[in-house]
């Protein structure tokens, strides 16, 4: 049984799933489909094609699903997709896709975006992220599984965060974090592995070792990053986690693979 609070609307057409809690002063678009056990706070809005998965929990003043902050965006039917099980605090941001970017934005599971964060159109957010207060995703950036952006960070457009970093609280990241990377600056730059974070996630030493090693080689002076990439692959191309690293460096995009600072200081 829905407990729908007689303040809210909730337009002809939307799709409401078993358990489903929606508070006071909260609008539900036409086209909005919310899972099993969703919960909106109060004073929520979700509107667009957005589409919202069981037990996830959106907290007042969140806009989920509106038109996004592109000039370019022209009405076209886009969709946003939110995973299970997600938390998205206070006056979160959440924009469909554009033409431009595949008409997608999508969300996985487990996820939790603090106070104020932004997830801008076209972005694709894995599962177990977590976004801090006010850390904000421009356009088609990707995040990988259980990446964590710190608080008041900024992710350029097209950017790429693997899975299992760490962006530090207040840096701008204008380009590529490898994963289990770590980032940290005004204009960041890679500061080494997020090894809290793997140990926090029971990585065993063995692994966190292997991926220390193809990290020193992959980053080292000597050589062209090509060469290096070929040195590690030898060295460990049975290893999962050190060829996620490679594949992540090998695959094209539009931007480059952030870089720690040099000895020289550059």
């Amino acid at each position: 049984m829905n407990d729908i609070h007689p303040t809210a609307v909730v337009e002809d057409g939307a799709k409401i799933g078993t358990g489903v809690k929606v508070g006071p002063y909260c609008i539900i678009g036409e086209n909005v489909e919310l899972g099993d056990g969703v919960r909106l706070h109060s004073h929520t809005v979700v509107g667009g094609r957005t589409r919202i998965g069981a037990e996830t929990d959106i907290y007042p003043f969140a806009s989920i699903g509106l038109p996004p902050q592109d000039l370019k965006f022209s009405g076209e039917e886009s969709e946003l997709l939110i995973g299970a099980r997600t938390r998205i605090r206070e006056h979160v941001t959440m924009n469909p896709g554009t033409s431009g970017g595949g008409l997608i934005t999508s969300v996985g599971d487990d996820c939790l975006f603090m106070v104020g964060s932004h997830v801008a159109h076209d972005c694709h957010v894995g599962n177990n992220v977590i976004l801090a207060n006010n850390a904000t995703l421009a356009g088609h950036v990707h995040v990988g599984d259980f990446a964590i952006i710190g608080g008041l960070a900024a992710i350029h457009q097209f950017v790429r965060i693997g899975a299992h970093a760490m962006v530090g609280g207040m840096s701008g990241v204008e380009h590529d974090l490898i994963p289990y990377g770590s980032a940290m600056g005004e204009r960041a730059r890679l500061r080494g592995l997020n090894l809290v974070g793997l140990q926090r996630r029971d990585f065993s030493r063995d692994e966190i070792h292997h991926l220390r090693t193809a990290y020193r080689l992959l980053f080292a002076q000597e050589g062209t990053m090509q060469e290096r990439v070929e040195s590690v692959v030898g060295l460990y191309g049975a290893n999962e986690g050190v060829m996620e690293i490679v594949d992540f460096v090998r695959e094209e995009t539009s931007r480059a693979v952030l870089q720690p600072k040099s000895t020289n200081g550059t």
